[in-house]
């Protein structure tokens, strides 16, 4: 909108520094009642356009207002405060996201980056080490043990370092417990036939002649 104005050279109107125009009296040159005309004409222009712009909502809840100027600080205030709120409710967020168990780790690393893109949209930048410190703070209880490691690493981590380390011990854990199941997998193999066997045992025991039986 400010841009479309500027272009239309109606923005100036706008200006809180504006003086207001003199009321007309019969003493004013051509030049004076020229530039009251312009003046004007530009105010009606720059009001309508405005509120053009508006949705029906907000073009009926502004177009009581008699000048453009009286509209334009009204829309400030309004999306200003609209924007506090938005950059509260992108902090709250920030600070309230959890890391879990069952979803992917990096995943997780890099839903927090698009909050942390959002609040630098809004003109807040989280330094790096806070990040860096936000992560490991917000891994989840199974992930204690690597926690201490890191926060006790007296060496300062970037956020690019921290995600490569998180991706290799993520897939060092998915390696273990992939060879844990193995593992389990084997041993009931293992198991399996001697289980077999020994029902096989007691099947033909069952059904066998009995110790001390006489043959007919």
């Amino acid at each position: 909108m400010k841009f479309m104005l500027t272009a239309l050279k109606i923005f100036y109107v706008l200006d809180p520094n504006l003086q207001p125009i003199p009321d007309p009296t019969d003493d004013d040159t051509n030049e004076i009642k020229a530039e009251q005309k312009k003046r004007n004409e530009d105010e009606v222009m720059c009001r309508g356009h405005i509120l053009n712009a508006l949705s029906d909502r907000l073009y009926d809840l502004y177009t009581v207002e008699p000048s453009a100027k009286a509209i334009w600080n009204a829309l400030e205030f309004k999306y200003h405060a609209e924007e506090e709120g938005t950059k509260k409710f992108l902090i709250s967020k920030y600070f309230d996201y959890k890391f879990v168990d069952g979803k992917p780790i990096l995943a997780q690393v890099h839903e927090l980056q698009v909050i942390v893109n959002q609040l630098k949209a809004e003109k807040i930048e989280l330094p790096e080490p806070f990040q860096v410190g936000a992560v490991i703070a917000k891994l989840p209880s199974s992930w204690k043990g690597y926690r201490k490691k890191i926060l006790y690493d007296s060496k300062d981590i970037t956020l690019e370092e921290i995600q490569k380390h998180l991706r290799i011990e993520e897939e060092s854990r998915m390696r273990d417990k992939s060879e844990n199941s193995l593992c389990n997998i084997k041993a009931n193999v293992v198991n399996q036939p001697k289980n077999s066997n020994k029902s096989k045992q007691n099947k033909v025991n069952h059904f066998g002649p009995q110790k001390g039986s006489k043959k007919i």
